[in-house]
């Protein structure tokens, strides 16, 4: 069995993400407008109305402007957890109670033969969760993105899947430089905000040692990042490190990047 997965948007004004296997299509957060998410979504091949459910990280906007919108037009479910359905039904809309699910970090459950894994993350949200998706015979997908620092609890969630959808999120040098207020700043460097290139490049080579052929970093800000310099930052980590065999890229913030397609042969 196989896992597609496809970043339709990624980046601090919007994130959203296609996963399919086992029968079953999802999304992962819906953070553009509905119209642009079921755009992406046919650009690359998928009828919006075949999504079976959306699976919410948490409730900044950057990852729920669609939900609401979404899940009505396409009837379908919403997973999240208890505090961030609690922080985000008011900027959703009506959803029908048959179509709220809750969902509880380190808990998987089952989508047909499809497993999901939400797992805590460090950020400044209610009950913030990455999740993982595996088949029966052993491909995994895992998305941790919106991570305020590298630590063993969420790297351990991800290792041995054998894709990783990874934040990189700024520059340390453009930030300190950049027009950002300072508050601002210290959040997004805070354990609670987001990755630098840095961090990814740490978090990168472990999840190469663990097996991992296939990141893609993501949730680059458009103020404090450039594609090149999350891509050159990861690469000399695994270059230095004598990994090979790694395909690394970036996602786009505006469009999506292409369809990537995972099995469990990968981590042989």
């Amino acid at each position: 069995m196989t896992l597609r997965f496809s970043p339709l948007f990624s980046g601090s004004s919007g994130n959203a993400v296609y996963v399919s296997g086992c029968d079953m299509q999802l999304l992962i957060d819906c953070g553009m407008s509905c119209a642009r998410v079921a755009g992406e979504l046919r650009a690359v091949g998928v009828s919006p109305e075949d999504i079976g459910g959306i699976l919410v990280t948490h409730e900044h906007i950057d990852h729920i402007r669609g939900v609401g919108v979404f899940a009505r037009k396409y009837r379908c479910p919403v997973y999240a957890t208890e505090e961030t359905w609690a922080a985000m039904e008011e900027k959703l809309g009506a959803i029908p109670p048959e179509n709220r699910r809750m969902v509880r970090p380190g808990e998987d459950f089952f989508l047909g033969q499809l497993n999901v894994t939400p797992f805590p993350t460090p950020h400044d949200a209610a009950c913030s969760v990455g999740y993982v998706l595996s088949t029966p015979d052993g491909a995994r997908f895992g998305l941790a993105t919106d991570i305020g620092c590298v630590r063993s609890g969420w790297l351990d969630a991800v290792r041995g899947c054998a894709a990783v959808l990874l934040e990189s999120n700024y520059d340390p040098g453009m930030l300190q430089a950049g027009r950002y207020p300072y508050d601002l700043k210290r959040r997004i460097q805070s354990r609670k905000g987001h990755l630098s290139n840095d961090d990814a490049a740490e978090a990168a080579l472990a999840l190469v040692h663990a097996g991992a052929r296939q990141l893609v970093l993501g949730h680059l800000s458009k103020e404090n990042n450039f594609p090149e310099l999350a891509l050159q930052c990861t690469m000399s980590a695994l270059e230095r490190d004598g990994a090979a065999g790694v395909q690394v890229c970036v996602a786009r913030r505006d469009g999506n990047s292409g369809v990537f397609t995972v099995s469990a042969e990968m981590l042989e």
